[in-house]
C-alpha cells in the first residue's frame, strides 16, 4: 500500500487536485511540492512524526491543502473554527497539542488560548505559494513515517459523555480512501463539489482523500449554503457531491427555484452519509437531478465508510445503507456479541484496515467497544440475505417509555410519509413516571400547514399507541450539531421542553 505522499506522486502532475469555486487550482505537482515543504517546515520547528498539530482554518482550498500536506508528517487534528475560547482550550489541552496552524489573518479566540496555554502558533497562507508554508528556520529534515503512524486525530461528538479521541493511521486513511474511491468508481475525470466541513471525517475522507486517491479533483467551497449551492453547481460542473441528509433536504427544497441550473447539471451520482436518508428525499433527489443517489454508512472510528449502496448495474435498495464496502460487517447479539443470521436485529460490528485500533487514553471505552478484533458501533441494524444493511437505530438513542422500546427512526419514517412534513426528528423527553416519553420536531413544507392532533391521528393509524409522539414542536429548522448532523440525545433540553 502506498503512503499518503505517494498518492500525489502517482497522479498526473498537471491534473487539478484542489480548487476553489473561482476556478483557481492547485495541481498534483504543486500539492506534492507543498507537502514536501510542509514536512521540512514542521521538522525545522521541532515537530516529529508522533507529534500532534492542530489546524484551525475555515472551509476552503487552504484548509484542504494544509490537511493534505501535513498528514504525511504528523498527527493532524482539525478543529471547528467556530469553537468558543473554552472549547478551544479543552480540545487543545486534551490533544496535548505540539503546534497550532491557523489561517493567516483569521481572527479567532484560538490565538489567545494558544498563547495562554503555551502552544507554538504558525500562520499559513497557501495563496502566497511556497513562501506561505516555509515557516521553519531550523536545519532538521523531514522523515517519512510508517503506515501505522497516526495521520489524523478526531474527537467523537460526545453527546452523552466526554468526547473520545480517535486516532487514525495512514493505513486507516488510505484503506478508507481506496474503499470510497472504488465504491464510487472514481476516475481522473471526476470532480467533487465539497460542501462538508473539513474538520469532520465525512468532509476529509469522501471529498478530499478519496478524490486524491483516485487522482481526481475537488472544488472546495466555503461551507454548505443552500442559497449558493445551485450557483456553485453551475459554475464548477461537478460530477458528484456528498452531504448529510439535512443538507440534501435543504438543496431539494430550493430545486424548483433553480430549474435552469438543475437542467444543466452533470452529476454522475449524489452521495449521502452520516445519518439515515429518508426515502422520499432520496427519490426527490434522483428525480430532480436525474441521477443515482448512493447512501453510505460511516463513522469516525472506521475512517468514515463502512457500507454503501452500489452504483448501477448493481442493485440499490432504498432504505438500506447497502452491503459492506471495505471492512467486514456483521450483526451481533448485543449481550454476547454472537453473530446473528440474516433478518435478525442486533448491534452492527465491524473490523478492517480502515478501523482504528482504539481510542487515545481511554482504556475503559477500549475494553467495552473493541472485542476480539471487532469494533462495536453502538448502532442497531438488520442484514438481509444479500448482505444489505438497514440501520434501525442507535442503542443510546432508543426511547424507553415505561419499558417499551421505541426506535426514533421508525417514528421519523411514519411522520415523513405525511404530505405536509418535510423534515422530522423524534427524540426522548424525560418523564417522571415513564422514564421517557416520545417527542418530535417537524419542519412543514413551504405553503403547507398541519396541526399537532392531525399528525398524531396520522401516526396512530400506522404505529402502536405508545410510539405516537405526545409532544410535537413545529420549527423552521431542526437544531443540528456543528457538522450538520442531528443530535437526538439531549434534544429536549436544547429546545426547552425540560
Amino acid at each position: 500500500m502506498d503512503d499518503i505522499l505517494q498518492l500525489y506522486e502517482r497522479a498526473s502532475a498537471e491534473s487539478t487536485a484542489i480548487a476553489n469555486v473561482k476556478g483557481e487550482a492547485i495541481n498534483y505537482a504543486s500539492l506534492l511540492t507543498f507537502a514536501r515543504r510542509f514536512g521540512d517546515s514542521l521538522a525545522s520547528v521541532g515537530i516529529k512524526g508522533d507529534d500532534r498539530v492542530a489546524i484551525v482554518m475555515r472551509n476552503g482550498p487552504q484548509m484542504a491543502t494544509t490537511f493534505a500536506s501535513c498528514s504525511p508528517w504528523c498527527a493532524v487534528a482539525p478543529l471547528n473554527p467556530a469553537y468558543t475560547a473554552d472549547e478551544f482550550e479543552y480540545y487543545l489541552t486534551d490533544l496535548e497539542t505540539d503546534l497550532l496552524l491557523v489561517e493567516a489573518g483569521f481572527k479567532s479566540p484560538v490565538l489567545e488560548v494558544a498563547k495562554r496555554v503555551g502552544i507554538q502558533t504558525v500562520e499559513i497562507d497557501i495563496e502566497l505559494g511556497l513562501d506561505g508554508v516555509d515557516f521553519g528556520t531550523g536545519n532538521a529534515t523531514r522523515q517519512l513515517r510508517t503506515l501505522e503512524s497516526i495521520a489524523l486525530i478526531l474527537h467523537t461528538s460526545g453527546t452523552t459523555s466526554k468526547p473520545k479521541m480517535v486516532p487514525l493511521s495512514q493505513k486507516n486513511l488510505l484503506a478508507s480512501a481506496q474503499n470510497i474511491a472504488e465504491t464510487l468508481e472514481l476516475t481522473e475525470a471526476d470532480r467533487c463539489l465539497n460542501v462538508m466541513p473539513l474538520f469532520h471525517i465525512h468532509g476529509l475522507m469522501a471529498p478530499i482523500m478519496a478524490t486524491l486517491y483516485a487522482g481526481a479533483s475537488v472544488v472546495c467551497t466555503s461551507g454548505f449554503d443552500a442559497l449558493r449551492f445551485y450557483a456553485w453547481l453551475e459554475e464548477t460542473s461537478p460530477t458528484w457531491y456528498s452531504a448529510v441528509p439535512t443538507m440534501h433536504q435543504a438543496i431539494l427544497a430550493r430545486a424548483k427555484r433553480n430549474v435552469e441550473s438543475v437542467s444543466r447539471n452533470r452529476l454522475r451520482f449524489v452521495r449521502s452519509s452520516s445519518a439515515s436518508l429518508p426515502v422520499p428525499v432520496l427519490s426527490g433527489l434522483e428525480e430532480t437531478f436525474g441521477t443515482r443517489v448512493v447512501e453510505a454508512y460511516a463513522m469516525t472510528e472506521a475512517a468514515h465508510q463502512m457500507c454503501s449502496n452500489p452504483l448501477p448495474p448493481r442493485e440499490r435498495k432504498p432504505g438500506t445503507v447497502g452491503p459492506a464496502a471495505g471492512p467486514k460487517v456483521r450483526i451481533a447479539d448485543t449481550a454476547d456479541l454472537k453473530f446473528l443470521a440474516p433478518g435478525h436485529e442486533g448491534e452492527i460490528v465491524i473490523c478492517g484496515e480502515n478501523v482504528t485500533n482504539g481510542y487515545i487514553n481511554n482504556p475503559e471505552a477500549n475494553a467495552k467497544d473493541f472485542i476480539d478484533g471487532w469494533f462495536r458501533t453502538g448502532d442497531l441494524g438488520i442484514m438481509d440475505e444479500d448482505g444489505y444493511v438497514k440501520v434501525t437505530g442507535r442503542l443510546k438513542e432508543i426511547i424507553n417509555r415505561g419499558g417499551e422500546k421505541i426506535a426514533p427512526l421508525e417514528v421519523d419514517d411514519v411522520l415523513l410519509d405525511h404530505p405536509a412534513v418535510e423534515q422530522a426528528c423524534t427524540f426522548a423527553i424525560p418523564h417522571e413516571k415513564l422514564g421517557e416519553e416520545v417527542g418530535a420536531i417537524l419542519v412543514v413544507r413551504e405553503g403547507e400547514s398541519v396541526a399537532k392532533d392531525e399528525l398524531q391521528r396520522f401516526a396512530r393509524e400506522r404505529l402502536a399507541p405508545f410510539k405516537v409522539p405526545r409532544e410535537i414542536m413545529f420549527l423552521p429548522d431542526i437544531p443540528k450539531g456543528p457538522t450538520g448532523k442531528v443530535q437526538r440525545i439531549g434534544m429536549a433540553e436544547r429546545i426547552g421542553l425540560v
